[in-house]
């Protein structure tokens, strides 16, 4: 199981909000850590990233871009 999760976001970025409330009740009940990167913040994340966020980075460093369910995170998380 992992203990921590990075969700790569931007600024203005409803889509990031909808991961966010989301993602909170799950890592919430699971007792597991949310790292939260804004690609404003980073050169290199907002050209990686800047067309895909959301985008959740696992502890084993596999990703999942938007868009994501609650139950397929749930099972990874699992």
């Amino acid at each position: 199981m992992t203990n921590k999760i990075t969700l790569i976001t931007g600024p203005n970025c409803h889509l990031c909000d909808q991961a966010k409330a989301l993602l909170y009740p799950l890592l919430e009940a699971k007792n597991i850590q949310l790292k939260e990167l804004n690609i404003k913040d980073d050169k290199t994340l907002f050209e990686q990233y800047s067309l895909l966020i959301p985008v959740i980075i696992f502890s084993d460093g596999s990703e999942k871009g938007w868009p994501f369910t609650a139950a397929q995170i749930a099972r990874y998380i699992n």
